[in-house]
């Protein structure tokens, strides 16, 4: 837990949900923060198992598993190739596309590039976004030609890699999956201009509606998308795949997060909750997917 990311905050905050869960369930469990201790540390006292709630760079996109990997201690969630695949939105959305699988029409913005041309092109409102953050951090909806320079500055704080993508209006929705199956899907309403950082974590005019109101056939068929989204890039264990229904009902993938928050407003224990699975069950569950490789 904890970390160099900008997420360090939120991941402490899984951290601490996560390590009172397994005390609860008398695991013999500690927390471990990699940017204070040396990995080296694990394997002298001996740990069995590491449960991996970092969020972010150095924690989710695969630099700590292969370290796990090399030390030869077991860790839950995607591995190394998965983790780094799902961190990068870009290189995410060209295996979507190359698979035949539903996500927004985009571009990569650049420095000095003709704003006007690109909305043209994709169309207004975009979402503007750095490719390699999570938890919307770095992240503007724009609605104007005009605030697109404002928008790629603040993503390219964060990230080289900037991508204007089409908003698609809808109902946006996220889809956790569990040991390869998928949980119940949750539909996201905020009253901000979208789901930002403050309304992920601490807002608490955010409704979150699980079940998410859609009719059996159709939220199967969005939880088989996701599923499939999540086995391309080779993810495993748990996560979570977040996507947008457009006014016609169909599915567009945005991003998968290989470790999604465990924080009191977090998507995936409340899709477990709806599935009669208790927070310290979750956690339980996903302590005993641990793996090497």
């Amino acid at each position: 837990m904890g970390g160099k990311s900008a997420e360090r905050e939120i991941s402490l905050k899984s951290g601490t949900m996560v390590l009172n869960a397994l005390k609860k369930r008398g695991v013999d469990a500690h927390a471990f923060d990699p940017r204070d201790q040396r990995l080296e540390e694990l394997v002298a006292r001996k740990f069995d198992r590491v449960f991996v709630a970092l969020h972010g760079r150095f924690g989710e996109d695969g630099t700590v598993q292969g370290a796990l990997e090399y030390l030869g201690i077991p860790y839950t969630g995607s591995g190394v190739m998965a983790s780094a695949l799902a961190m990068d939105k870009w290189r995410t959305k060209l295996l979507w596309l190359a698979a035949g699988l539903p996500t927004p029409p985009y571009e990569l913005m650049t420095e000095g590039g003709n704003h006007a041309d690109l909305a043209a092109r994709l169309g207004l409102p975009l979402m503007v976004k750095p490719a390699c953050e999570g938890s919307s951090i770095g992240m503007s909806k724009v609605a104007s030609v005009e605030k697109l320079g404002a928008a790629y500055a603040l993503a390219a704080q964060y990230d080289k890699v900037v991508i204007a993508e089409r908003f698609i209006e809808g109902v946006e929705l996220t889809a956790g999956v569990l040991d390869d199956e998928p949980l119940p899907l949750i539909r996201l309403e905020t009253p901000r201009v979208f789901y930002d950082y403050e309304a992920k974590y601490f807002a608490d005019d955010t409704r979150y509606i699980c079940p998410c109101g859609l009719p059996d056939g159709q939220e199967e068929r969005v939880q088989q998308v996701a599923l499939a989204a999540f086995r391309l890039l080779g993810c495993s264990g748990w996560g979570r795949v977040d996507l947008m229904l457009d006014r016609a009902g169909d599915p567009y993938l945005l991003e998968v997060n290989t470790i999604p928050g465990m924080t009191d407003h977090s998507l995936v224990p409340m899709a477990a909750r709806a599935k009669g699975m208790s927070f310290e069950d979750l956690v339980v569950r996903i302590l005993e997917t641990a793996h090497v490789g």
